[in-house]
């Protein structure tokens, strides 16, 4: 596998899905969007193929079992996701820098398994107060829900360090324009110097 890559993990609520979204809307950037495979259900207005690749435990376990998975973690009892080496080879054969958009245990797998061909950006809030809110914000999980995501995210905020890149998401044109900046400087190539 060749080709450049960026990584974007964060715990859940910091408005790292925010903030890939507004890049793949950059078209200076020649971004593609590494879509996940997940056991999960389709949330809201998600599509099949587009947002995720859903598919039941089972099939998950046949990907892995095929070693077809680039990576791949049981983030909750039950719930998979996974990058599949198909998306990573789709992408890469159409000249573009990978974008993940994943937990931060899938990044750190990532980042580890790509080595220098990723640029590994976590993603946080200014504090873990202010996540709470957000996720609170949200209006879409219990109150048992935000606990659980809550104590993830601790362990998850001590992980930071373990990336290249820490991006503070307090206003998120600030932290898009840091964001393009750091991939720029990533890529370094003719593409990304001729439309800057």
């Amino acid at each position: 596998m060749s080709g450049k890559a960026v990584i974007f993990s964060a715990p859940s609520g910091s408005g790292k899905t925010t903030i890939v979204r507004n890049l793949l809307d950059q078209s200076k950037l020649p971004l593609g969007f590494s879509i996940s495979a997940t056991t999960r259900s389709p949330r809201g207005r998600e599509a099949e193929g587009k947002d995720y690749f859903f598919m039941d435990v089972d099939a998950f376990k046949g990907h892995i079992e095929r070693k077809e998975m680039v990576e791949w973690e049981e983030v909750y009892p039950g719930r998979f996701y996974g990058t599949l080496k198909t998306e990573l080879e789709r992408l890469w054969a159409d000249g573009k820098i990978v974008l993940f958009d994943v937990d931060v245990v899938g990044g750190l797998k990532l980042r580890e398994i790509l080595g220098e061909q990723a640029l590994s950006i976590f993603v946080q809030t200014p504090s873990m107060e202010v996540l709470r809110e957000r996720l609170e914000g949200r209006g879409t999980d219990l109150p048992e829900r935000i606990a659980e995501r809550m104590k993830k995210a601790a362990w998850e905020w001590d992980q930071s360090p373990n990336f290249d890149r820490i991006l503070v998401n307090d206003d998120l044109k600030t932290a898009c324009g840091q964001a393009q900046d750091w991939i720029r400087a990533h890529c370094e190539d003719s593409t990304l110097a001729s439309n800057s």
